[in-house]
This record gives structure tokens, sequence and C-alpha cells, in this order.
């Protein structure tokens, strides 16, 4: 694996970059509520059986989705880096997700079971968009494949 692949400056496309910075401004604002207007809708989605206080949790979160997504906009350097740590955030948080669902917690207009449900292949599109957006899909497959070289 050529790890030099993830950190190499990459071109990119406006599509793309319009995605990465929306995704950005979007997780950003997402951890400002957390950390303000919205803490107990989102302590709604910290599961019943984690170990950490809801609150500690949401905000804990909160100021890591504020890093990445301003990373995701002003870091267009190592954008590839950082789309992988967004697509790692957005799986590391699916299990609050499906313990929302799976403990009928109300949060955000997900008042019903099949609301909640419905949300869970949005998780999903989030890791895409993170990988695409960044060229973190492609930067990935290229430090894998390292050149077709066999080091040994």
């Amino acid at each position: 694996m050529d790890l030099a692949e993830l950190t190499k400056p990459t071109s990119t496309s406006l599509p793309r970059t319009i995605a990465r910075v929306w995704l950005g401004l979007t997780l950003a604002g997402a951890g400002v509520s957390h950390l303000t207007v919205a803490r107990e809708e989102f302590q709604a989605q910290v599961p019943g059986w984690f170990p950490v206080d809801e609150d500690v949790t949401v905000l804990a979160s909160g100021v890591v989705e504020i890093v990445v997504g301003g990373s995701l906009v002003a870091l267009s350097r190592w954008k590839v880096a950082v789309g992988l740590v967004a697509a790692a955030f957005f799986v590391v948080i699916f299990p609050g997700n499906v313990a929302q669902w799976l403990e009928h917690k109300d949060g955000f207009g997900l008042d019903t079971d099949a609301k909640r449900f419905g949300r869970l292949f949005f998780q999903p599109v989030l890791v895409a968009l993170a990988l695409w957006s960044t060229g973190a899909w492609s930067a990935t497959r290229r430090a894998l494949d390292d050149g077709g070289r066999s080091d040994g």
C-alpha cells in the first residue's frame, strides 16, 4: 500500500468541490447545533448501552463534527485524508442511528419506527459522498493498487 497517495495534492471538479464544501458546512453547522440548540435532539441518538453520558457524547461529537466539517472546507490540500476521516466518522456514528430505531427514540421529526428505519439508508450516502467529493475513493484504490509493484 502506498500511503503517499492519500496525501498527494489531487485535482478535482467543480461538482466535487461544491459537494465537499457543502458537506463540510453541513457538518460544521450540525456540530454547532450539537453544542447549542439541538443538544436534546441529538441525545436521542446516543445508544442506551453507550457507556458515556449522553450530553458528554453529544458535546464531543459536536466538536468532532465542527473540526471535520471545517477541515473539509479549509484543508483542500489534505482533502483525501479528511475525506477518509469524514467517512470513518459517519461509520462510527451509525450505531447511534440504529439504536435510535431499535430503542424507539424520537428526535428530529423521526417519531415513527418507519422514519427511523428509513434514515438508516441515508448514512451510506454520506459515507459515499465523503469519499467521492474528496477523491478519497480513487486515492485509496491507487494506494491499494500500489502501481502493480510487489515489494517482496
